[in-house]
């Protein structure tokens, strides 16, 4: 018996013909709950004292990231039961159709570590900067800087409650919502990201409240350097989404990328210590040995540099490969 759930219903819709499907909910009906989903999450933020940053309380203290924490799990449980009711009642969807159009079901392994592999190739150079050149290899294969980093309030926040409650907000909420109406894939997977740069413009307000001396044209182009890549971001998890069927990918390439920071595109790679540790130098041999840490900087930023290239190419040349699933929500052309 051919299957009619919704799941294949929007397989169907965009991966076929469009001519004589109808699409259960209207663009603007999406674009009304990407705008509420994304104030629900952060207003709360701004209402009570415990999580509202001042000059003297900052959005990084324990007691802020906690209070917090409780607001965006309540906004994003009610997000989803919200999603899960419009797509029960509006697009008649079974409950196993809604957990695949949630990229909650089935639970694709293979899709998570293509995903994983793909993000780790763009960030080729600086992986290499930190494994190798600052020699921080061991305590990544020993998990010493997991553990350190989720040991604080704000590795808690920056590396699991972010990425798992955002990616679930903006990638498996809201984009189902849009593959459900008229618009294209490529055309959801261009514009959902923008209502996810949007919701990080509240970082704007608290900088400018945490540092009311710093100059307003500085702090407005931070908050447009983070607009842009936190929109690029999104494009390639929206991508990645869409493409996998699958959110956990999203989130652990969310955490990564946290993880790893923007890579390094200009200035000098060397060693956060002097190659072979410190040490005395005589005026006879003081000069030689400058000479070789030199050339031995010189060596390590070339290598980097030629690593992000290589990273960057290969990123580009796996993007389709590394993505393709047969969970896809839908064929992105």
């Amino acid at each position: 018996m051919a299957p009619t759930g919704l799941y294949h219903q929007v397989s169907k819709y965009f991966k076929n013909t469009k001519e004589d499907a109808l699409p259960p909910l209207s663009v603007a009906f999406a674009a009304l709950l990407s705008v509420a989903y994304p104030i629900l999450y952060v207003v709360p933020f701004y209402l009570s004292p415990t999580t509202r940053p001042s000059p003297t309380l900052s959005r990084d203290a324990p007691s802020v990231i906690r209070a917090r924490i409780r607001f965006v799990y309540a906004s994003v449980t009610f997000s989803t039961f919200a999603t899960i009711y419009i797509l029960a009642t509006r697009a008649n969807a079974s409950s196993v159709d809604i957990l695949r159009l949630l990229g909650w079901y089935p639970i694709g392994m293979v899709e998570i570590a293509k995903s994983l592999l793909l993000t780790a190739l763009l960030f080729t150079g600086p992986l290499f900067e930190g494994a190798v050149v600052e020699g921080r290899w061991k305590n990544w294969i020993q998990g010493r800087t997991m553990h350190e980093s989720l040991s604080s309030w704000i590795g808690w926040r920056n590396y699991v409650v972010g990425p798992v409650t955002e990616e679930i907000l903006f990638r498996s909420l809201l984009v189902p919502l849009h593959l459900l109406t008229p618009l294209s894939p490529i055309r959801i997977v261009l514009l959902t990201p923008l209502y996810f740069g949007i919701a990080h413009i509240h970082h704007f307000y608290e900088f400018v409240l945490t540092h009311p001396h710093t100059p307003w044209t500085p702090s407005i182009l931070r908050s447009l350097f983070q607009f842009t890549y936190t929109t690029m971001f999104g494009w390639y998890a929206t991508f990645v989404f869409i493409r996998t069927g699958n959110v956990i990918a999203v989130i652990l390439a969310h955490t990564f990328c946290n993880w790893a920071g923007l890579p390094r595109l200009w200035g000098r790679v060397e060693p956060r210590v002097a190659i072979g540790g410190p040490t005395v130098r005589g005026k006879e041999d003081s000069e030689g040995e400058l000479s070789q840490e030199r050339m031995a900087h010189w060596g390590w930023s070339f290598s980097y540099y030629v690593l992000v290239v290589v990273g960057a190419v290969g990123f580009q040349q796996c993007l389709w490969t590394l993505t393709e699933s047969p969970r896809a929500l839908a064929k992105i052309v």
